[in-house]
């Protein structure tokens, strides 16, 4: 489109012309208003006129001269011709400047744009008046105009004379890119920048140093306020209270107090004792909408999710479900924002000697699909709450700006313009939860998760006793979730001396609760005793500590799952418990001469009870769960031993300390994996059945309620099974043992059902961001303040990294094993066995030759007496001679026949190139495969492979060879040599008492050599699996299945085995029938004879 006319004279004919032609384009482009925006230099489009009053304003003021792109009469990015008005300008366009950087502009100013006009930018508002559309800031727009202007000129502009590849825009936001990903500090990117700016030509334009890149960047960033708040946190001087000297709760200043107070230091600065760092949240939601990256995955959960009810998803839980079923006005729109809320604290400092805990609120949008959910680009920060210690009760206090902006985007919403429909609706959003650890879970919800009735969900119903002797509460009581007629309910000397008739606890309704919050002592923030709500019947204990600000939400009350118990925190406190149990670690053990001591004060299991010698000595009888010396040797062996695939964990061997028979060190993932995989393949021989069999159950549940997808049946078979496992514990261990947090496994199916998969609720993520906020504390001195401008910094560069389409980005940067990542390639000859080997498995693994393989074994059955011939015998000649009858047979055709079958088949009847291509190591669909000899001396296993044939017969191999074939026509195809086991039963195959597979590689299915054997298979066929040697069963391994990640069943397919091959991965254990392992009453065995007890000192 010529836009030359915006050059001439305002009397001349090309301008009047051009004008018309402008406003024809206008309304054609514009929405069915009757009004717009006027681009004349006096407006500037801060007003919109009838068209006949934009012409007159045209004529008599003249269009703007920086007004290139018409974006705001319905001109499309990328449509628009650059060097119309700029004819001098005789470069050429530039390729990345004027595109993907373009878009990014427009995203970020979108009030330039017709549908924005109505002023949704997150400072500028504007009113519809009589006159038309009026900012009610005029000083804001035009510091908005003017910095939109400036910055397209940037993006328009060369850096440099002569610079086709980048503009001055494009150049700050890559440089930017490369010191956030290679986390340069300030002085070396300052180094950088001076650096570059000599290699550059005169008259470049790049800024000198960190200060001017940064105060470049800021203007396309979101900022945040800050907010003074008392030094012990008892309230904000924020709005009404704002300009307050002292607080109101204790009196305590809001100024730091000097220790020096002389004239001079009294002239100075005074500075704020606390300072709560507040995001905003609406414009970073409505960025989320306004950019074109991101405004089609807002509505994923309601467009683009699977309805086939399975588990994927928040959205396929019964909260979500529930919560549109009552607000079905906030459901029609499925814009509208579902959030969860993560709050944590962390030490700014790492690992200095330093007590100071900096909490982070942080919020994450569940309107998102899987593989954008949860990620650290769409993490938002909130509020950051200073330390040096935890907010603790007194996070309400903080919370205060979070809640009123969540209030204000419930009732009233915020104009907001979605770039994919091109209008403006009004976005509201909705808090669907918290994302905590325990102790956060009691500071957010206001019930006290300490003391006797410290189950947030069974809460005054809470079953604990007290530990005389351990100076704890025990958490038993598992047999209420039995059924009720269930006689293990009646087995009182089994379990803790009583009998058990109570059924299950029930939640209270949301006006019970309320009810019991506005007992007046919930407010009382000096009051920490318990309270107790008196009844017209009953009387009913609650432990409520507060009433928590979220129930100021006007849905609150009503969401069904309010707190997420922390599945990760709770697997890492049972994997704590069992270990040190088992291996009586000191510091970590349930089951010492306390527990002994308590065991005896209930007049429980007499046979543990401790025994005072002679000598002053108190003798512990070893229990049933207790290890030799030599059986945890043998369990630590296992661990140290293992080797697992690249990337599928930390090194946990390095845990294991076998001169002292211990673990120690262990992360929370480490005892994620501990748990699901290697500590029931090292229990196996080391304690009696009655003891492994409830352990390995619970490692079961565990992985199948971390499974990324799940089905309401197998949860209510969970749901069913978990009280069995528990109570099955609880004949097992000491009171001890049932600390809270083995409890609340029994309540983690229930909360699967409503919040949908683990992997949204739990704390991973948020401790790998919490991480990264640490990354930004440069300034020791300061830690918050660093923390703040780090994050919007990071912030503003994972928005500019959606549209840098030609550099490396947190988007787009490669994984950690990049498919097709080969290392080493070497050219090989392959003898004709092999040669062989490889081309008869193409074939008979193609569905091209599908017709060809049926044919020859049709003519094979013609020619043979099948009464003297097996089908064994068959389709063993068939495989022997299928490859030169099917060379033959296409030799023979003549050139029209040949030419009906495809160049593919008559090529590949001719066999492969006798060179091949030969790797140690390949990465298939994010899998990193390793031949056996190459990996000899690593630290990691990626040589292990299975494959599953139609009839379901699963293989184990080893790989030894990777190859890469060629036909003649350019086909290729990559092949694994492996050594099978013989996976018949008895030989190289077997399955212990517990459900494992073990496979004998000793006892292969053929040796390779022959021609006739079958050692490879293609590596789109393998999946990759490990295995875990034990020395209590030479020359055996356990088989563990692995599945890729970042792999996500969105349900648009089929679901194939593979998908439920994650839950038969999951089944370790066979006992599945709870009768079959119910002890009788008379045949109760707490010690074990093999062994020897434990003497110690008497206390």
């Amino acid at each position: 489109m010529d836009k030359s006319w915006m050059k001439k004279p305002r009397h001349t004919k090309e301008y009047v012309d051009g004008v018309n032609e402008f406003l024809k384009f206008a309304c054609e482009n514009c929405p069915t208003d009757s009004s717009i925006c006027c681009p004349c230099r006096k407006c500037g489009l801060r007003m919109m006129f009838m068209p006949n009053m934009v012409f007159d304003h045209l004529i008599s003021y003249g269009i703007s001269q920086g007004y290139t792109i018409w974006h705001a009469h319905g001109e499309r990015k990328g449509e628009a011709s650059y060097h119309a008005i700029g004819a001098q300008n005789n470069n050429e366009q530039i390729n990345e400047g004027s595109s993907g950087m373009t878009t990014m502009l427009h995203d970020v100013f979108p009030m330039f744009d017709p549908e924005i006009v109505e002023g949704t930018g997150p400072e500028i508002r504007v009113e519809v008046g009589e006159a038309g559309v009026q900012y009610e800031n005029r000083q804001d727009s035009n510091e908005r105009v003017n910095k939109f202007y400036n910055m397209l000129k940037d993006v328009d502009e060369p850096l440099y004379e002569g610079c086709t590849k980048h503009t001055k825009f494009s150049a700050i936001v890559r440089l930017w890119n490369m010191k956030c990903l290679g986390g340069l500090s300030n002085n070396i990117f300052t180094e950088l920048l001076e650096f570059v700016n000599e290699l550059l030509p005169p008259g470049a334009s790049l800024p000198k140093n960190t200060y001017e890149a940064k105060k470049y960047m800021n203007e396309l960033g979101l900022g945040y306020e800050k907010i003074l708040v008392c030094p012990n946190g008892c309230m904000l001087f924020w709005k009404d209270n704002e300009n307050l000297e002292t607080c109101v709760v204790c009196g305590a200043s809001k100024w730091k107090r000097k220790e020096s107070m002389d004239e001079s230091s009294k002239k100075g600065k005074r500075s704020p004792a606390k300072i709560l760092r507040w995001f905003p949240l609406k414009p970073r939601l409505q960025r989320l909408f306004m950019s074109s990256k991101t405004s089609s995955q807002m509505k994923w959960h309601a467009i683009g999710r699977t309805n086939d009810g399975v588990l994927r998803h928040p959205a396929d839980g019964l909260a979500w479900k529930t919560f549109d079923s009552q607000h079905d006005e906030f459901a029609s729109d499925p814009r509208n924002v579902r959030l969860g809320l993560s709050a944590d604290g962390f030490n700014p400092f790492g690992n200095m000697s330093i007590s100071y805990s900096t909490w982070p609120v942080m919020l994450v949008p569940y309107n998102l699909p899987p593989w954008m959910c949860m990620k650290r680009s769409t993490f938002m920060l909130s509020l950051l709450i200073p330390g040096p210690s935890s907010p603790s009760m007194n996070i309400d206090v903080y919370l205060e700006p979070l809640i009123s902006e969540l209030k204000e985007l419930w009732e009233i919403g915020a104009p907001t313009y979605d770039v994919c429909s091109r209008e403006i609706f009004t976005m509201r959003a909705a808090l669907m939860w918290t994302i905590n650890d325990f102790p956060a879970y009691g500071d957010l919800s206001g019930w006290s998760t300490k003391g006797r009735l410290a189950c947030p969900c069974c809460m005054g119903n809470t079953r604990s006793r007290w530990l005389k002797h351990g100076k704890k509460f025990s958490y038993m009581g598992h047999r209420r979730f039995l059924p009720i007629n269930h006689k293990w309910r009646m087995m009182a000397r089994t379990f803790d001396g009583t009998r058990e008739i109570d059924p299950p606890p029930t939640m209270p309704t949301p006006d019970e609760i309320l009810e019991q919050l506005d007992d007046e002592r919930c407010n009382d923030r000096t009051n920490r005793k318990r309270n107790r709500v008196v009844g017209s019947t009953t009387v009913k204990e609650h432990s409520w500590k507060k009433r928590s600000i979220f129930f100021s939400l006007p849905y609150w009350k009503d969401n069904l799952l309010r707190h997420n118990l922390d599945v990760m925190h709770i697997e890492k406190n049972v994997v704590d418990n069992i270990v040190g149990t088992l291996l009586n670690i000191v510091t970590k053990s349930k089951d010492g001469i306390q527990a002994r001591l308590d065991l005896q004060e209930m007049g429980l299991r007499p046979q543990l009870h401790p025994v005072i010698t002679a000598a002053n000595k108190t003798y512990l009888p070893p229990a049933i769960f207790t290890m030799s010396n030599k059986e945890k040797e043998d369990l630590l062996k296992v661990i140290k031993n293992v080797k697992v695939p690249d990337g599928y964990s930390s090194n946990v061997s390095r845990c294991v300390k076998l001169e002292h028979r211990t673990i120690v060190g262990m992360k929370s993932h480490d005892s994620h994996i501990l748990m699901q995989q290697l500590l029931p393949i090292a229990l196996r021989g080391s304690l009696p059945k009655k003891v492994i069999e409830p352990l390995i159950e619970l490692s079961g549940f565990f992985r199948e309620i971390c499974s990324k997808t799940m089905r309401l049946e197998d949860l209510d078979r969970l749901e069913s099974r978990i009280p069995y496992i528990l109570c099955q514990l609880e004949m097992i261990f000491p009171p001890s043992f049932f600390t809270v947090m083995v409890h609340l496994v029994i309540h983690l199916v229930a909360e699967c059902k409503l919040g949908g998969p683990v992997h949204y609720r739990w704390m991973y993520p948020v401790e790998r961001y919490l991480h990264r906020l640490k990354f930004h504390v440069r300034n020791k001195a300061a830690p918050e303040g660093s923390i703040a401008e780090g994050y919007l910094l990071e912030e503003l560069l994972t928005f500019c990294s959606r549209y840098l389409e030609s550099a490396q980005t947190v988007f787009n940067r490669p994984s950690r094993n990049p498919d097709d990542s080969k290392g080493k390639v070497l050219d090989v000859r392959l003898d004709f066995t092999a040669w062989t080997q490889a081309h008869r498995y193409i074939l008979f693994n193609s569905d091209d030759f599908t017709p060809f393989r049926m044919m020859h074994l049709e003519i094979l059955r013609n020619t043979i007496d099948e009464r003297h011939v097996s089908n064994e015998e068959l389709q063993k000649r068939h495989q022997d001679q299928f490859c030169n009858w099917f060379q033959d047979y296409v030799m023979k055709m003549d050139d029209n026949e040949r030419s009906e079958l495809g160049h593919k088949v008559v090529m590949h009847s001719k066999g492969p190139l006798q060179v091949a291509k030969e790797f140690k190591r390949i990465v298939i669909n994010g899998t990193k495969y390793r031949t056996r000899n190459y990996e000899n001396g690593k630290k990691t296993q990626n040589c292990g492979v299975s494959v599953c044939t139609e009839d379901g017969l699963a293989w184990y191999g080893q790989l030894t060879r990777i190859i890469e074939i060629m036909y003649y026509d350019g086909s290729r195809y990559v092949l694994f040599k492996c050594d099978w086991a013989d996976v018949t039963m008895g030989k190289g195959f077997k399955e212990d008492e517990f459900g494992f597979s073990l496979v004998n590689f000793s006892h292969l299915v053929h040796t390779g050599n022959r021609i006739t054997d079958d050692p490879f298979v293609l590596s789109s066929q393998v999946s990759q699996v490990y295995y875990v040697a034990d020395e209590r069963c030479p020359n055996w391994v356990v088989v563990v299945k692995t599945k890729p990640r970042d792999v996500y069943d969105t349900g648009e397919e089929e679901v194939t085995d593979d998908d439920d091959d994650e839950y038969l991965v999951n089944e370790y254990c066979n006992t599945s029938n709870d009768e079959a392992i119910e002890p009788a009453i008379d045949d109760v065995v707490w010690t074990r004879n093999d062994i020897d007890g434990l003497m110690i000192e008497t206390p």
